[in-house]
């Protein structure tokens, strides 16, 4: 994506989520009273009096070296750095000026990238000291107020005269969340997918703690991918960091185009992960299946065909969603993943001419007629697609109300005989037609 990229950078706990959020406008970033609690770079696209960018959030910078996550850290965010066009360094106006400030402008003068010094918490300017953080040498401090907008428009004016102009000629992004239990390999597969470990991996469950966005470009398409914690059942869901990932990755469902749903192959499909292709389903999102850890699967004769099979009687709807079998440690099929996110996306805004639906309807009643109501006869007169992305089509006759669910079922079941929509949940609306054509 061509538009100019912001990071803030700064120690741990002086609001850059804070500040993100307020920025972004929403609450996408996780916020807790737990310093550290961000520790991937956490993108979102923002604008403001019409100047676009993409806004990074960063995990705060310490100088542990023992703690090997705090190591990892840095190093994400020296990468953020150096994709940036544009660094916000975030201080803490109440807390004053600290020795790790210091250690982080040293960071932003190796890297030789332009930044703004911005002093947070400065609730009331007129109580607030924040003139010492001159000492910094990093020019003059913008003081704004993350928790109550203080100054903020401000802030972000001085933000868009220092950004690059940067043409913008992109079409609509396809959004991608990658769903699935802790610790299955999502952000493995999104690390092999990208060609870099964009994404912190751990050996520990549940590292990954914030939906993060990731862009990129596969054969001229943008595509997002939105790697989300990892959704565990409710009564495990104890702490508020917990809470807040299991909420967002459900919001990330509802942001997106198509789910990756990863499963785990030497655990195989628990009903947790039915729940989640369901939650995915549900909400008209385009679904693929990715079986990880596939090398390490003992394997018979048709073991993925069984596998398949297997997921389609939990889940009848399995059966119409692509499955891939994976290795994120060997990259083996991976990029398949990525072809097959094209082929569901062009499904899923696949359109039917409405001859093509009438002569398909005519076909399939003649071979099985609705089961008529007790005194009533139900015919089903025409039908026409209503809507792409999922598509709708919508059936008109005398007596909608009467139409069973099993021969819908079975209305589902032969329109996608004849159109596929491969990938996609098909809905099927049942309407009265109209007096002026009866």
């Amino acid at each position: 994506m061509n538009l100019p990229v912001i990071a803030l950078v700064g120690r741990p706990n002086v609001g850059k989520s804070a500040l993100f959020n307020r920025i972004v406008g929403d609450h996408s970033a996780i916020v807790s009273d737990e310093a550290g609690t961000t520790r991937d770079r956490h993108f979102a696209r923002a604008d403001w009096n019409g100047r676009q960018f993409w806004l990074v959030d960063t995990g705060g910078l310490t100088d542990d070296p023992h703690m090997p996550m705090d190591v990892e850290i840095k190093r994400q965010v020296l990468q953020a750095i150096e994709e940036s066009d544009l660094l916000m360094l975030v201080v803490d106006a109440k807390t004053g000026l600290h020795p790790s400030d210091s250690r982080v402008v040293d960071l932003l003068r190796e890297a030789r990238k332009p930044w703004v010094l911005v002093a947070n918490k400065v609730d009331d300017p007129s109580t607030t000291d924040f003139y010492e953080f001159y000492e910094l040498g990093a020019g003059d401090p913008v003081p704004v107020s993350a928790l109550n907008g203080k100054n903020s428009g401000d802030m972000l004016d001085v933000l868009v005269e220092r950004i690059p102009v940067v043409a913008e000629e992109v079409p609509d992004a396809l959004r991608v969340a990658v769903v699935g239990r802790p610790n299955v390999g999502k952000s493995s597969i999104i690390n092999r997918l990208l060609g870099e470990d964009r994404l912190v991996v751990a050996d520990k469950a549940g590292t990954t703690r914030d939906a993060i966005d990731t862009p990129m470009n596969f054969h001229g398409r943008e595509l997002i991918f939105v790697d989300t914690a990892g959704l565990r059942r409710q009564a495990k869901v104890e702490d508020g960091i917990e809470f807040y990932s299991a909420l967002r990755t459900r919001r990330a469902i509802e942001r997106s185009d198509i789910c990756i749903l990863v499963l785990d192959a030497a655990e195989g499909l628990h009903n947790q992960d039915l729940k989640i292709a369901s939650l995915a389903w549900e909400s008209g999102r385009g679904l693929i299946v990715v079986v990880n850890k596939w090398d390490l699967k003992e394997k018979e004769n048709n073991t993925a065909a069984t596998f398949e099979k297997e997921a389609g009687e939990k889940a009848p709807f399995l059966k119409f969603v692509p499955f891939v079998f994976t290795s994120a440690l060997s990259g083996q099929r991976v990029t398949k993943i990525l072809e097959l996110l094209l082929e569901v996306d062009a499904e899923r805004h696949k359109r039917i001419s409405t001859s093509q639906v009438n002569t398909t309807l005519t076909e399939i009643v003649g071979r099985r007629q609705p089961p008529q109501a007790a005194g009533r006869e139900i015919k089903l007169n025409y039908a026409t697609q209503v809507e792409t992305a999922p598509p709708v089509i919508a059936v008109f006759g005398n007596n909608p109300d009467l139409v069973q669910e099993h021969y819908v079922r079975y209305l589902n079941n032969s329109f996608r005989e004849a159109w596929g929509f491969r990938g996609n949940p098909l809905r099927i609306i049942m309407r009265r037609k109209s007096a002026k054509s009866a």
